[in-house]
């Protein structure tokens, strides 16, 4: 439980990190980032991590036909709308739909990146 813990964190802050680098390269402005601070990026990070927990496995089963029609292709849609509702939820960021699509593609490669560091689910619980 304590080795889940610390992935969980580990993930939470690299997803903040991840939307702080995505919101200053596709964001509105720098303006907006200075003034959103390190807790708003905390806090969305931390709505991130757990949207993308709760919320993902369910959109990616009601969207099992268009991602085996398409290849897989249709999983940069459901990490968009991952993005888009996170920055929902989240106060005080906003993005459009098509930078959130290229925000998930980035925060994809973070969790991935973490998930390799850590192993895989059968040695998290050992």
């Amino acid at each position: 439980m304590k080795k889940q813990f610390e992935v969980f964190i580990v993930r939470w802050l690299l997803n903040s990190v991840g939307l702080w680098i995505a919101v200053r390269l596709l964001g509105t402005g720098y303006n907006d980032v200075m003034a959103i601070g390190v807790v708003g990026f905390l806090t969305a990070g931390l709505v991130f991590s757990i949207v993308n927990s709760v919320l993902k496995p369910f959109l990616v089963i009601l969207s099992l036909p268009a991602i085996l029609l398409s290849l897989g292709l249709f999983m940069l849609i459901v990490n968009g709308i991952m993005v888009y509702v996170s920055l929902k939820l989240a106060p005080g960021i906003s993005m459009t739909f098509f930078n959130s699509i290229l925000t998930g593609m980035l925060l994809s490669l973070v969790n991935y990146i973490v998930s390799a560091t850590f192993g895989s689910r059968s040695s998290i619980d050992k």
